[in-house]
């Protein structure tokens, strides 16, 4: 199950269909079990800088974060990975500045974000480079080989 939610700031709905089927795309890509489910929120920078300021000690806005779980669920036995958060506006300043549509940079990031409730991490040279070469696998089975993957 996936379960995309939506912060009361935004004003508008994104396609939840692109959402799942990326999600889809890089569960199966990481050979992530059958049962495992996640949440998405997709948000505004304030409430994003609130959960970055409070659970990583940063006191900004990002554009994305996950926060890994890995509990099984009692009633359905469904493995919970975690929840994943976009700040919508973060995301949209981004792909401007990358010069690519909103919805390649909620990819992107939503691919981000899974990678992390799946082990990966970025913050040594040699996790970067396999966690970007995921990324980059991912994002070419969905069609979009040509993002620039950069950190913010």
């Amino acid at each position: 199950m996936i379960e995309i939610s939506y912060s009361p700031a935004l004003e508008k709905k994104f396609d939840e269909r692109l959402i799942k089927s990326t999600i889809l795309t890089a569960l199966e890509n990481q050979a992530a079990p059958k049962d495992a489910t996640l949440s998405i929120l997709l948000t505004d920078d304030e409430q994003i800088r609130s959960l970055n300021r409070d659970y990583r000690g940063f006191d900004a806005p990002t554009d994305v974060l996950s926060f890994e779980v890995h509990e099984r669920d009692p009633e359905t036995g469904s493995l919970y990975l975690g929840e994943i958060i976009v700040s919508m506006p973060y995301a949209a300043k981004q792909a401007l500045q990358n010069d690519h549509p909103l919805e390649a940079e909620i990819q992107l990031l939503v691919v981000h974000g899974i990678l992390h409730l799946l082990g990966h991490d970025h913050a040594e040279n040699e996790e970067k480079t396999i966690m970007w070469a995921a990324q980059a696998k991912i994002l070419s089975k969905l069609g979009l080989s040509n993002i620039k993957i950069t950190e913010s």
